[in-house]
């Protein structure tokens, strides 16, 4: 809230600040009753639920065959969280789930806070740097690199051969972003345009537009064949998350404290919302979470700890749920296989929350770290999750929470998959992680044995010399207890043997050396 600003000259003060202190009392009053309302969740049943939804993504299709390029499989990861609704789920029958084998990592010394997308052969990653990878899915092998500028925190977008990033910075110094498309191939621009302020809106294309936010509270559709503004629309606040997209509609949250839908064709108001907020719009936070749009409802989570579940159709609110912390993760939205649907998402309070989609009650809850700020991804039975305060990730089962895999590494946005093999991030680096016993394709599975053989065959040279070092410990124990220290042969016989054998002492006295010489007899017998 402004502060008062001070009277003119030849006014009196005492009627304006009497105006501005009512105004305060009001204002706090008001903050009061907003964060007392978040004191208690809320569900209201009658707010409609769809068990399906047209725009769920179908399960990526099966390897290619034998003579076929490994990554031909026509599989595509375009877009951050997946789908255009960005539920950042991806449905499998049989999900790559751990143990995992290291295929091949590129590591590097550049935060990633945002996971690569996934085209043809090859991903895409953009750094915070500003500098765009194009990286072999197979090999991990980097086919192109170009710096687009300073600074970026966002996920690209690939579509028809095209890259399509925003960024926070075109150059140092400068407080204004840029949209830029990219050949796929060979990494050269195809266009780039300006933007008055920063954007870390990830990009989303649809029917040759594609819609991002900026930081100024502008929305823009923009046309993918050569980046002509087609519309703007202006929010609240800041949009800084990814905007989703269903049945026509885009959905997304600001920096004003609201969830707004319009119109995919011209940008007009459907709706908008406070949801969190009290009276004079206070205490409902900001919206950094990218929405998530499945049921019929859209799910988001507010930096006042709040999870939201809104009707589609009108804004309505379904049911809130309150948490211990920020809640800065976009939310990783469905039903995994013999599960029921489930709202995935972590906050600032380092739990990891699973939450009924219709009513927001939990189905389970896990304390994990300190800070989980990038969203979770859903792939198949197995979602996963980063924590930004102890850089690790965990791979849990999507129905029971119990962990299947965890790494001290990751910060952010963790995984994305083709179906057959994982691609996570970590703090700098990237990783393909293959399911133990199912390779990627068929040199994978030939270099596969071929290092099982050879490490078959090192560990059965390493029996064998275990093996001979135990004969010469023993072949040494014989010895020593067959010529022991005090010089006599023992006998190897078996039974009984007397043995008798001489000592001999040595003296000196009074300068005269004196040598005495006695036997003794004993017998020694052999251990059986």
């Amino acid at each position: 809230m402004a502060g008062v600003s001070p009277s003119p000259r030849g006014e009196r003060p005492l009627p304006r600040l009497a105006i501005g202190a009512v105004l305060l009392v009001l204002c706090v009053a008001g903050a009061l009753v907003a964060f007392d309302r978040n004191e208690e969740d809320v569900f209201n049943p009658d707010v409609g639920f769809v068990d399906t939804n047209e725009d769920t993504p179908s399960a990526p299709a099966k390897a290619p065959r034998a003579d076929d390029h490994p990554s031909d499989d026509g599989f595509s990861w375009p877009f951050y969280g997946y789908s255009k609704a960005r539920t950042h789920h991806l449905p499998l029958r049989r999900a790559p789930r751990p143990p995992y084998r290291q295929a091949w990592a590129r590591r590097g010394s550049v935060l990633l806070e945002f996971s690569p997308v996934l085209c043809g052969r090859r991903l895409y990653l953009l750094k915070n740097n500003g500098a765009l990878y194009a990286i072999s899915r197979a090999t991990g092998r980097v086919s192109w690199r170009r710096k687009l500028g300073y600074l970026a925190a966002a996920a690209p977008a690939c579509h028809d051969g095209t890259i399509y990033a925003v960024l926070l910075s075109r150059a140092k110094g400068e407080n204004a972003g840029r949209i830029i498309a990219i050949k796929a191939r060979t990494g050269s621009t195809r266009w780039s345009r300006r933007l008055p302020s920063r954007s870390e809106s990830s990009p989303l294309i649809d029917h040759g537009r594609i819609y991002i936010g900026s930081e100024d509270g502008t929305v823009y559709s923009i046309r993918a064949r050569d980046g002509v503004v087609r519309w703007r629309a202006k929010a609240a606040g800041a949009v800084k998350g990814a905007i989703a997209l269903d049945s026509g509609k885009l959905y997304f949250g600001d920096y004003g404290g609201r969830v707004h839908a319009i119109r995919r064709t011209d940008g007009k108001k459907i709706w908008s919302t406070a949801p969190g907020g009290g009276p004079l719009g206070l205490g409902g936070g900001n919206f950094y979470s990218s929405a998530a749009v499945e049921y019929g409802r859209v799910y988001i989570g507010s930096t006042n700890g709040t999870i939201y579940s809104l009707s589609s159709a009108d804004g309505k609110l379904a049911w809130s749920r309150r948490t211990g912390g920020y809640v800065y993760a976009s939310p990783a939205v469905g039903q995994a296989r013999g599960g029921r649907p489930t709202v995935y998402i972590g906050s600032y309070d380092g739990r990891f929350y699973a939450l009924n989609a219709r009513t927001g009650a939990p189905r389970w809850i896990r304390r994990l770290g300190t800070k989980i700020s990038g969203a979770a991804t859903l792939i198949g039975d197995t979602v996963f999750v980063s924590d930004l305060g102890r850089r690790s990730t965990w791979a849990l089962g999507a129905r029971t929470g119990k962990t299947l895999w965890k790494t001290s590494r990751g910060a952010f946005n963790p995984a994305i998959s083709d179906g057959r093999r994982v691609y996570f991030t970590a703090y700098t680096s990237l990783f393909a992680l293959d399911p133990r016993g199912r390779p990627f394709d068929r040199a994978t599975a030939r270099t596969a044995r071929q290092q099982t053989r050879a490490q078959r065959a090192a560990a059965r040279a390493r029996a064998a010399q275990r093996a001979r070092a135990r004969a010469a410990a023993r072949h040494e124990r014989q010895l020593k207890y067959r010529f022991g220290k005090h010089g006599h042969r023992h006998s190897a016989r078996l039974g009984y043997r007397r043995s008798c054998h001489e000592h001999r002492h040595a003296y000196e006295v009074r300068g005269k050396r004196i040598v005495l010489r006695h036997n003794h007899c004993h017998t020694h017998t052999r251990r059986r």
